[in-house]
């Protein structure tokens, strides 16, 4: 995440960093929150969203595939959502200093980051995605995922050489000042392997220099190869 391009008339020096930090943060504190839930006792609930989140894409009578039974735990080496063009690498990522999930590099901004403290991909649970919408100058690897839409796949490359398949039921937009950790982050359906692909979205908002809110796509595991 980083902030808006130079077209929208976002400051363009050093204080993007500034700015994407700041974008960052509603973000970290509400995974700090759920990271620690994760380690101390039951993580998140199965209650579905209401109110607080806007759905982009939720089409009536799109058929989804049942669920599959979760596989044996393995971490995740690379992603790629077809429908959107992407396939990067994944790299695990903990807390920082602060106690927040310390996000990718800016460095590497088609990299994706894994909360490695939290559910494998593929296993039980609902293992989490982060990555940087933009950065100061061209797009980043979520740039598209805000126009994913339920039905589409999401494919993870495990650690043990099998494939996870996820087919994406869910995609939100999570504003800042209703943004809720259980509700963006717990389990839906008790029982199956879910993933959450996260990054930030929105507007850009000058005065408080993030942007507004966040963008949240849901899955749960449908198929896998090399098991």
């Amino acid at each position: 995440m980083a902030s808006a391009d130079e077209a929208s008339g976002a400051p363009a020096s050093g204080s993007g960093r500034l700015l994407t930090g700041v974008a960052w943060a509603v973000l970290l504190l509400g995974l700090w929150l759920w990271g620690r839930e994760a380690t101390e006792g039951p993580g998140g609930s199965s209650a579905p969203t209401t109110g607080d989140v806007a759905a982009v894409g939720r089409p009536l009578g799109v058929p989804l595939p049942p669920a599959r039974d979760p596989l044996r735990p393995a971490g995740p080496s690379t992603v790629e959502i077809p429908s959107i063009g992407v396939k990067a690498p994944v790299v695990t990522r903990g807390l920082d200093t602060t106690g927040a999930v310390d996000p990718p590099p800016f460095a590497t901004p088609q990299t994706v980051g894994w909360f490695g403290s939290g559910t494998r991909p593929g296993a039980e649970g609902a293992a989490l995605f982060v990555g940087h919408v933009d950065t100061q100058t061209r797009p980043a690897v979520f740039y598209g995922l805000s126009t994913a839409r339920p039905g589409e796949k999401i494919r993870v490359t495990r650690t043990d050489g099998s494939v996870a398949e996820f087919t994406i039921d869910d995609v939100q937009v999570v504003s800042r000042d209703r943004f809720d950790a259980k509700k963006v982050y717990g389990v839906r359906q008790p029982g199956r392997a879910e993933l959450r692909l996260i990054t930030c979205g929105g507007t850009y908002d000058r005065a408080s220099g993030a942007y507004t809110a966040n963008v949240v796509v849901s899955a749960y595991l449908t198929d896998a190869r090399g098991i």
